[in-house]
């Protein structure tokens, strides 16, 4: 007998009917095979069939957060178990590859819509039907390592890593096209770009007054001219507006609430969130991280509601300028926002994969006086978590 397994990949699951009747008669399916106390493996997507659970409980985790990928052979659950079960997924045309590690990624990144998909409410889950697209396509016949979106994601950081310019990425898929037509691969760096976007590493683009005074955000989105200095908001040619409009700065920023999200989304970083609650040196004369220091201990008597919680987020903010062109004869100035997590132990908190770029100030001076100017994005989101 064939078992209807289709349910398990909805990931509109509040409004569907078919999810919630197929979690029912899976459940009703593992029930006789619950322990002695009632416990039976749980196969929600951070459980991983590693803990046991209630079937309440099963029902709960499932139904808000989804069943995991590659469990399609419910051996812990009442199916009888065959020679090639394992954890699989199922690739393009019903076929089968190895489990993608990209799926964690995306695990990550829906989860934080879970809560709101469960009630029925309103979801953005559909904006991953292409990401989801290209992780079960096969990136090649015969190449099972490797699904489209993988392969992108690898190709992209070897581009940041190596500093290929656009071009250079487009020229090298129209090459990788032509020498290999099967090939499943986004046609230029712009489709990539937008592909990456939707998995969270995306930014926001706000347009700054020539001379620093206001940026063109909220408020002020819609205006063409600076409300402070009355500078005109685009580039000039020959004094006539272009067609195409041409801001003369641009304010890069990057959203830092769905990156703690995901530092308290695993159990494993959930728990280094607390270590400054946990980890103070009991010894008075030494500082090995900011929580042992006086400044810290004095924010805490300022502030024992925000110190009570133990989940609240400590951040240090740190900007300096350089030269993104590496040509000290060309006078230019970035300044890039950085901010680091000072809930982390001190072995962790100022390593690379830790520190949250916020803000990318654009050029050519300093922003000098004018830099509260440019954190207002960020001061604006602090506020509201």
């Amino acid at each position: 007998m064939t078992i209807d397994k289709s349910w398990t990949t909805i990931r509109r699951r509040g409004s569907s009917n078919e999810f919630w009747n197929g979690l029912q008669h899976f459940l009703q399916m593992a029930k006789p095979f619950v322990n002695e106390r009632g416990f039976i493996k749980c196969p929600y997507r951070r459980c991983l069939n590693n803990a046991s659970h209630q079937l309440e409980d099963l029902e709960s985790h499932i139904f808000r957060n989804g069943f995991m990928f590659g469990y399609n052979q419910w051996i812990h659950h009442g199916e009888p178990a065959t020679a090639n079960a394992g954890t699989t997924v199922a690739g393009p045309s019903g076929g089968i590859h190895e489990r993608d590690e990209i799926f964690d990624v995306l695990d990550d990144i829906i989860s934080e819509d879970a809560d709101e998909d469960a009630v029925g409410g309103p979801s953005s889950n559909e904006q991953y039907d292409d990401l989801f697209a290209a992780l079960r396509s096969e990136f090649y016949p015969g190449v099972s390592s490797f699904s489209s979106l993988n392969f992108l994601v690898k190709l992209m950081h070897l581009k940041v890593l190596n500093k290929w310019t656009n071009k250079s990425f487009d020229e090298l898929l129209k090459l990788l096209k032509l020498a290999f037509p099967k090939i499943d691969l986004v046609e230029s760096y712009y489709e990539a770009k937008k592909l990456m976007t939707k998995m969270g590493l995306g930014y926001s683009s706000i347009h700054v007054c020539k001379n620093d005074c206001a940026l063109f955000w909220k408020e002020n989105s819609l205006k063409d001219t600076c409300p402070v200095c009355s500078e005109s908001r685009w580039k000039l040619q020959s004094g006539k507006r272009s067609r195409k409009n041409v801001p003369h700065k641009v304010l890069r920023y990057f959203p830092v609430g769905p990156r703690l999200k995901r530092l308290f989304a695993t159990s494993k970083t959930a728990k280094l969130m607390r270590w400054d609650s946990t980890g103070k040196s009991k010894d008075n004369d030494v500082m090995r991280h900011p929580v042992d220091g006086k400044s810290w201990q004095e924010f805490d008597k300022r502030h024992p509601q925000f110190s009570g919680d133990v989940r609240n987020v400590r951040l240090g903010l740190a900007a300096d300028g350089f030269n993104p062109f590496g040509n000290m004869s060309l006078s230019y100035s970035m300044w890039p926002v950085v901010l680091t997590t000072y809930n982390l132990p001190p072995w962790i908190c100022m390593k690379a994969e830790y520190l949250m770029l916020s803000l990318l100030i654009p050029g050519p001076q300093s922003p000098g006086k004018d830099m509260d100017v440019f954190l207002r994005p960020l001061i604006d989101e602090l506020k509201e978590l």
